[in-house]
């Protein structure tokens, strides 16, 4: 079985900042981190391998230095590591995004050989969009299943895959052909400690690495800025509560009853207005 990971580097949020004048987001000196939506679809692609046998390869766009990203993925057990990496792939959204990875996967497919599964973790979280993946699996003609919090099953013999898809009316059991783009949901599973012997592998391991003439692609107007229609016309940062925290004096009445009248003092409309819904059901 091979199984391909589409990781994507991304700078830590907790140390991001917007510049006050620019408005713009200040990258310079913030360290950079692998997706962490992205280990939940690394993980569940490891444990694929480990029970059925196989092999993982880890793929990213972004500059040379998402490289780091590649061999940190090596550490914990991937077997191949894929760089797509070209100044025409810069400034991409998400539309250029799955326009060049669907490329490279599909170079991956006749140099490595073709996929029984492509995973990708729900979304990222500098883009929040959720979008690269089922637009992978669009332009691959694969079928999807998003949002998987467990894979049940998968059945190389008669090339099947079951899994569990939360939604917003509860828990979908769904069974779909192979091969077929899976995206992780957060809190499926903890991404293993890598084994030293991986460490060591990955310290000295190539990384296969691509431009868009390598990968295949043959419209270069598809990709990076000029292949991106989204535009971007403000960042901020969002501005800080006014409010202060306000202190309960329960005063020897039940904390939820002193809670509930503190919140109906405070806001005169609110009681009226739940009483008015509730007429009205």
């Amino acid at each position: 079985m091979h199984i391909v990971v589409c990781i994507k580097q991304v700078p830590d949020s907790a140390q991001i900042r917007v510049h006050p004048v620019t408005n713009t987001i200040m990258r310079q000196g913030v360290p950079t981190i692998i997706n962490p939506y992205d280990l939940f679809a690394l993980e569940a692609a490891l444990q694929l391998r480990d029970n059925l046998g196989g092999e993982v390869t880890v793929l990213t766009m972004g500059p040379p230095s998402a490289a780091d990203s590649l061999r940190k993925a090596l550490t914990f057990g991937a077997d191949r590591a894929v760089l797509l990496t070209d100044r025409f792939f810069a400034g991409a959204d998400t539309l250029a995004t799955t326009y060049a990875l669907a490329t490279a996967i599909r170079k991956i497919s006749t140099t490595f050989g073709e996929p029984d599964l492509v995973f990708t973790g729900k979304q990222t979280i500098d883009g929040d969009t959720a979008q690269v993946g089922p637009g992978i699996a669009k332009r691959l003609g694969l079928l999807q299943l998003t949002y998987v919090a467990k894979i049940s099953e998968v059945d190389l013999a008669a090339r099947t895959i079951k899994a569990e898809r939360r939604s917003e009316g509860g828990v979908q059991e769904l069974q779909t052909n192979l091969p077929c783009l899976v995206t992780m949901l957060e809190g499926t599973n903890e991404i293993r400690r890598g084994a030293m012997i991986d460490a060591l592998r990955a310290a000295r391991a190539e990384i296969v690495t691509w431009s868009a003439k390598d990968a295949g692609v043959e419209d270069i107007a598809k990709c990076g800025l000029k292949g991106s229609p989204t535009i971007v016309k403000r960042v901020f940062a969002p501005s800080p509560r006014a409010e202060k925290a306000a202190f309960i004096d329960f005063a020897g009445r039940p904390p939820a009853e002193a809670v509930i009248e503190d919140l109906f003092k405070r806001h005169p409309k609110l009681e009226a207005d739940l009483v008015a819904s509730a007429r009205g059901y």
